[in-house]
């Protein structure tokens, strides 16, 4: 079986980082994805949502706002659960694997790194994007 979802799309709100009861952080955000203009010339857009997980999840978190344009790889995931008032809810989402932010520089909200322990250097844009693309590929390999 196959579940892979590719997605590029704007965040429509900052992300929410929370961690579940055992602390691994979990940040959900959505994004808006254009679809092909219709017949009248007008242009829609559907709205996905996207989990991450861990050091992923930190990174999102961290460094995504509204407006950004990412691209999305990952898995699709439904899941139920009961409302408050007794009422059945699904929910369709990605859980993604690797997130990739896009954009021109002057586009992208600028990156402000605190104090690190290990290193004293300055990390950049490209480094944190070569990083994502690095855990993507371990858990690939595993």
């Amino acid at each position: 079986m196959l579940n892979k979802v590719l997605l590029i799309g704007h965040l429509t709100r900052d992300p929410e980082m929370r961690y579940t009861p055992s602390g691994i952080p979990v940040t959900t955000f959505r994004i808006a994805v254009n679809r092909p203009k219709n017949s009248k010339g007008e242009q829609t857009a559907d709205f996905i949502d996207i989990v991450t997980w861990r050091k992923l999840a930190e990174i999102c978190g961290d460094y995504l706002k509204k407006g950004r344009l990412v691209a999305v790889e990952g898995s699709l995931r439904t899941r139920s659960y009961q409302t408050v008032d007794g009422q059945k809810r699904r929910v369709v989402e990605v859980v993604a694997t690797s997130v990739h932010f896009l954009g021109r520089r002057e586009e992208a909200p600028e990156v402000i790194v605190e104090e690190i322990p290990e290193s004293s250097e300055e990390i950049s844009e490209e480094e944190i994007l070569e990083e994502i693309l690095e855990e993507g590929e371990e858990e690939k390999d595993e």
